[in-house]
């Protein structure tokens, strides 16, 4: 199912507006509204094909988003790290060929093993 979902998504594009309002409405069971532009149509249903193969986003992804649209309601030119800050006390646990591996997180870097460093890479 995924090999179909990706190939679909793919091909929106290249779809026409009568196209793209059919699949609309296989995919919805109902019509487009009637002056929805042919470029925003294209995202939606490729979220759509996704959440149908993959199913919905969850909770905490939903939470994200919103909190992310609401910032850049505020601030349209904000940056957004890739990479989720840790808070100090966070402890990392990984088990890695049968051994378990803690990092510990502090307000000026990380500790692992008896030894303090400023990056995790």
């Amino acid at each position: 199912m995924p090999n179909l979902a990706a190939t679909a998504v793919t091909q929106l594009p290249t779809l026409n507006k009568i196209a793209l309002c059919r699949l609309w409405a296989q995919l919805f069971n109902t019509d487009p509204p009637t002056k929805l532009r042919r470029e925003l149509m294209v995202p939606i249903l490729a979220y759509r094909i996704q959440e149908q193969a993959f199913g919905p986003i969850n909770r905490e992804a939903r939470g994200r988003l919103r909190q992310l649209g609401q910032a850049f309601e505020r601030n349209p030119d904000l940056a957004i790290a890739s990479v989720p800050s840790l808070k100090p006390g966070t402890r990392l646990v990984r088990q890695w060929r049968d051994e378990v591996h803690l990092v510990n997180v502090e307000a000026n870097g990380y500790e692992y093993q008896g030894a303090k460093y400023q990056n995790l890479s």
